[in-house]
């Protein structure tokens, strides 16, 4: 039974890239890394696994992730860790960031086994996280590193890409994006909205303590007061 409060961010690293238009029989998956949320909380839960992609790695490939060709060759292919990985995902939301590349490589991976599921999104419901920083940030670069930043997450250690370390990265991402909050003019200044959640959050009212002025503050006032009216003529604080 699908669990709506199980969440798996996953993200993976291929071969290459295939042109728009192209059908993924080309560039296969290198690395795949998925991390579980919970409760809009990171569990420590994960999965990773490197897969041997039967052709090489293209050199433009390479230099965005460091994956070479020699480091694969011992892998398992990816027959042999889908089940695995399948009973990872288990029916959960799949969060991916730009989700039509990454569902497009894992189904033509499934469409090579002898599996019932041909199709990712039929067993997950799939959350693109470029979609919802599109609609909360219009007009803005919505790339994963550009949100890490935005939302103040360290990246400093990431010189290469990598699937595993991606999948936490977005996983803070999503977080940040899901429980993003505003106050809006039009409610109560005791209630905030939670625009994705939709959900009315009342916060703790907040006293304010009022501190009058002393006699010699309001000496200090008037005669300042009765100074302007001498050099100016006029005051706008009293009735002269």
């Amino acid at each position: 039974m699908k669990n709506n409060k199980r969440k798996v961010v996953l993200d993976i690293e291929t071969t290459g890239m295939n042109f728009s238009g192209c059908f993924y029989k080309t560039h296969r998956i290198i690395e795949l890394g998925a991390i579980e949320i919970i409760n809009n909380c990171i569990t420590g839960s994960y999965f990773h696994s490197y897969i041997c992609p039967d052709r090489l790695v293209d050199d433009s490939a390479f230099k965005i992730h460091g994956i070479s060709n020699n480091f694969l060759l011992d892998k398992p292919k990816f027959f042999e860790i889908v089940k695995e990985f399948l009973k990872y995902l288990d029916c959960s939301d799949l969060i991916i960031h730009n989700a039509k590349f990454d569902v497009s490589f894992i189904n033509y991976e499934l469409s090579m086994l002898s599996l019932k599921i041909k199709n990712i999104e039929k067993h997950c419901n799939i959350i693109d996280t470029l979609v919802m920083a599109r609609r909360i940030f219009p007009g803005k670069k919505n790339t994963l590193d550009a949100l890490c930043s935005r939302y103040k997450i360290n990246i400093k250690k990431k010189r290469i890409h990598s699937a595993i370390y991606d999948a936490k990265l977005l996983s803070k991402v999503y977080i940040f994006m899901n429980n993003r909050q505003e106050s809006l003019p039009f409610l109560n200044h005791d209630v905030s909205y939670y625009r994705d959640t939709h959900k009315f959050i009342p916060s703790k009212r907040i006293s304010s303590k009022i501190l009058l002025a002393t006699h010699q503050e309001n000496v200090v006032h008037k005669n300042f007061l009765e100074y302007i009216i001498q050099n100016s003529g006029k005051c706008i604080w009293t009735d002269k």
